[in-house]
């Protein structure tokens, strides 16, 4: 696992640098779907720990978690689009919002699945999904025929809905 996370972290330095030619995108599944990242969106990936819960505050925000000495508030996604609340087990992970994006937030995510390469998969018709929100708005088959779904993280800090915990 060691070794897995170490390589990972390199290569998420190696595409945040331009390095890697590649179009990989940080892959996890929250609730029963699976979405991809840009690595110059996704910020630390950890363990899930002690999350503070905050009174009076929307069931999908979780609370605040200490990540190195900063607090950052914690989003179950799958339980913020209406699906049921993320479980956490030994699989699960925080996703953390890169520094750049300037929003101390993370995603709680179901599984981390490595690194996936968009360039390999197919686009789905983007027409198809005029109802999802803009942060939701590309779609990807891969060579499984597994779904993807891309999840931009500097839209969702402007959704007005996501900006708003209280309940």
């Amino acid at each position: 696992m060691r070794d897995f996370q170490t390589h990972l972290v390199d290569r998420m330095h190696a595409a945040r640098s331009g390095a890697d030619v590649h179009v990989n995108q940080l892959a996890v599944v929250i609730g029963g779907s699976r979405f991809l990242l840009e690595l110059t969106q996704a910020g630390e990936v950890t363990t899930v720990g002690a999350i503070t819960s905050v009174p009076l505050t929307a069931d999908w925000f979780l609370g605040l978690y200490n990540l190195r000495g900063n607090l950052i508030s914690v989003v179950d996604l799958a339980r913020f689009q209406g699906q049921d609340a993320t479980v956490i087990d030994k699989d699960s992970r925080i996703v953390a919002f890169a520094p750049e994006l300037g929003f101390n937030c993370g995603l709680l995510v179901s599984r981390v699945m490595g690194l996936r390469n968009v360039a390999g998969m197919t686009l789905k018709n983007p027409a198809t999904a005029t109802d999802n929100p803009p942060w939701l708005a590309r779609h990807y088959v891969d060579q499984e025929a597994q779904d993807w779904t891309e999840l931009d993280l500097s839209l969702i800090t402007q959704d007005s809905r996501f900006l708003h915990v209280g309940s």
